[in-house]
């Protein structure tokens, strides 16, 4: 009798740790708009080195465009992540719905994602990171009508840095999905 009452009672207290943990709440990340984006890489060049990381970086997801190119006129081809994460940020989300309406209107057009990752962490663990952050990516793309058989994943992890530099500005740059064009 005891102890079936210890059993049950530690069930609920296992129970309740779980949705206690579950309800946690993670600090989400404001974007600006991209004409705000541009106003403060304007600033910047007048900046002194903290106030420039602060106009291209929101906590550590860079906000800047002087790396990104265009999958199509008028849609981004990449996506940023914070460090060690793969959620999508607002800005994210809403660069991968203009890619998805433009493959769903261009519908003999497949694609790659490529994951990266910066350039800490070892070459494994930041190969499996840049391939969860394409496969967040492309569920993304999915998700608004995409089908999977025109997306692959490839991931570089570190291996191809688009910014060199061993600085936080950098690695937020190199946090990144791209979506290329594969045929």
């Amino acid at each position: 009798m005891n102890l079936n009452k210890i059993l049950k009672n530690a069930f609920l207290v296992v129970i309740l740790g779980l949705i206690v943990t579950a309800c946690a709440t993670k600090k989400s990340v404001k974007t600006t708009t991209e004409s705000s984006t541009t106003t403060k890489a304007a600033e910047t060049q007048k900046a002194d080195p903290i106030e420039k990381l602060d106009a291209l970086m929101q906590g550590d997801v860079y906000i800047g465009s002087d790396t990104v190119g265009e999958l199509a006129s008028g849609v981004p081809d990449r996506v940023f992540f914070a460090t060690n994460e793969t959620i999508l940020t607002t800005a994210s989300r809403e660069t991968l719905r203009k890619q998805a309406a433009w493959l769903r209107q261009n519908s003999d057009v497949t694609v790659v994602v490529e994951g990266h990752a910066d350039e800490r962490g070892t070459r494994e663990y930041n190969l499996a990171l840049g391939e969860r952050r394409a496969n967040a990516a492309k569920d993304y793309l999915m998700t608004y009508g995409v089908s999977s058989d025109r997306i692959k994943v490839l991931s570089y992890g570190k291996e191809r840095p688009v910014d060199s530099g061993s600085n936080p500005l950098s690695w937020s740059k190199n946090r990144r999905s791209v979506t290329v064009k594969a045929n």
